[in-house]
């Protein structure tokens, strides 16, 4: 397809005219009619924005990052990763580029893999006694959020921790200061945290997930070099490339973004997750086909460089698609999923504590919750269906849901996902603790395309609790 061909095709994606009840005659009461009100005269908001990192890709592209750093005029650089990433070729990369060009640096890789509030508070407190004018971060979605919280609270010394951290379980005040420039360097296929202005962590007093969403947050440039992810363990490819599925999906089904409420009085305010628009759907589409045509080969052959280097792509497609669409209820749902882990040790991962991969805890629940919502927006969940390979032209849309949950069941089975919940060690009796800590998610569970209460996340729990 020639560029103008493209180029086309993309404008037409983007003015077509959306099918989707979600986005049409179910929401009626809503329909959005351009000019009608502003920011102080609507119930829901009118608008969206996009917000994106500088996004630089090619193989062996790490090499230029001293550059990127003379020119940004940087004189005393905070390097963070995490232990295990510290002797890995990435980090050599970037450490051999920073030494050609004599920058001068500090390393910090003590990055917890899934970050609580105290291994974010030891890294700001790194940065906070140093006068660093810019941060590398090199890893997965862990070590970049980290990077990104040290950097928020070194640039607002005077800020409590939970200032900044979503509401309700923080403050959620705006990030009116400005932060010092971070280059991302992810080295898993999966966050898309180079793209987005989000950092998540573990609360450990609630055993839950939250974190901070601000567009200050996003990171100034990342680095999309698809030879780092050939280092990556079947396991981990698995569940990095689980997190871009989910991602694509729940930002296409996601509540549409002139349904969302409240309507900001300020354009501070409005949310980095607005809900789903015409641009975030493209990248979401886009995102779905890679991951149907290269997760599979990029777990099961390390060595296949182009379906490693495509995932790695499709989780910049992803990041920028939720980054501004945002996610809905398998990561709600995953945060205590993720939090009140016992003893379940993840397979290609190094660490010495229990573990429950991010992307694990979000797929695990993927079957139930759109089987759920798709009731809200059939045509999208049979497109999403269609995409991974099932057959819908003679499924009704009633069916969506069902068509969609085997789907995805299917894709898991394929690749020897975990057998639901209960065989990453939670039982019955632990499902009112989940929904306890999922209510907190509002940022995120809210955008949902079909409400939904505490019976209903029991309900979804216990229909995760096996899969197969």
């Amino acid at each position: 397809m020639s560029g103008r061909s493209r180029a086309a095709h993309l404008l037409k994606q983007l003015a077509a005219t959306c099918r989707c009840p979600a986005h049409s005659h179910m929401y009626s009461a809503h329909t959005y009619i351009p000019g009608a009100g502003h920011a102080c005269g609507r119930k829901t908001d009118y608008a969206f924005e996009m917000a994106c990192s500088n996004i630089r890709y090619g193989e062996g592209v790490t090499k230029e990052i001293g550059m990127d750093l003379q020119n940004l005029g940087a004189r005393n650089v905070c390097l963070m990763t995490d232990r295990n990433l510290s002797r890995l070729p990435p980090v050599t990369a970037v450490l051999d580029s920073l030494a050609k060009h004599g920058m001068k640096y500090e390393c910090y890789d003590n990055v917890r893999v899934e970050p609580t509030d105290s291994s974010f508070k030891a890294a700001i407190d790194f940065a906070k006694k140093r006068d660093f004018d810019a941060y590398i971060a090199v890893g997965g979605g862990s070590v970049i959020d980290t990077c990104k919280a040290a950097n928020l609270y070194a640039c607002h010394p005077e800020a409590e921790f939970l200032d900044f951290v979503n509401a309700p379980i923080g403050k959620g005040k705006p990030i009116t200061g400005s932060l010092k420039p971070l280059i991302a360097v992810p080295t898993t296929a999966g966050t898309g945290s180079e793209t987005t202005g989000v950092a998540i962590f573990d609360f450990e007093d609630l055993k839950a997930k939250t974190g901070i969403a601000n567009r200050s947050l996003r990171p100034t440039l990342g680095m999309i070099d698809p030879l780092h992810t050939l280092h990556m363990p079947a396991q981990v490819a698995a569940n990095s490339g689980f997190d871009v599925l989910c991602h694509a999906l729940e930002s296409y089904t996601a509540l549409p973004y002139n349904m969302r409420s409240p309507c900001p009085d300020n354009p501070i305010s409005r949310p980095a997750y607005q809900g789903s628009n015409p641009v975030s759907d493209v990248w979401a589409r886009h995102a779905l086909h890679m991951v149907a045509k290269y997760l599979k080969r990029a777990v099961r052959d390390p060595g296949d460089v182009e379906a490693r280097s495509s995932m790695h792509l499709a989780s910049v497609f992803a990041g920028i698609g939720f980054g501004n669409a945002g996610v809905h209820l398998c990561h709600g749902m995953s945060y205590p999923i993720a939090g009140n882990v016992k003893n379940h040790k993840a397979k290609g991962y190094s660490v010495d504590h229990p573990l429950v991969p991010h992307g694990l805890s979000v797929v695990l629940t993927s079957p139930a919750v759109f089987a759920f919502t798709a009731s809200m927006c059939p045509e999208r969940h049979l497109e999403a269906a269609e995409i991974l390979g099932a057959d819908v032209r003679n499924v009704k849309r009633e069916d969506a849901g069902c068509v969609l949950a085997d789907t995805l069941r299917n894709f898991l089975y394929d690749l020897e996902v975990e057998d639901g919940l209960a065989a990453i060690g939670y039982v019955k009796e632990d499902i009112p603790t989940l929904v306890k800590g999922t209510i907190p998610q509002e940022r995120v569970t809210k955008l949902a395309p079909r409400s939904h209460t505490e019976e209903d996340l029991t309900d979804l729990f216990v229909a995760s609790m096996k899969l197969y």
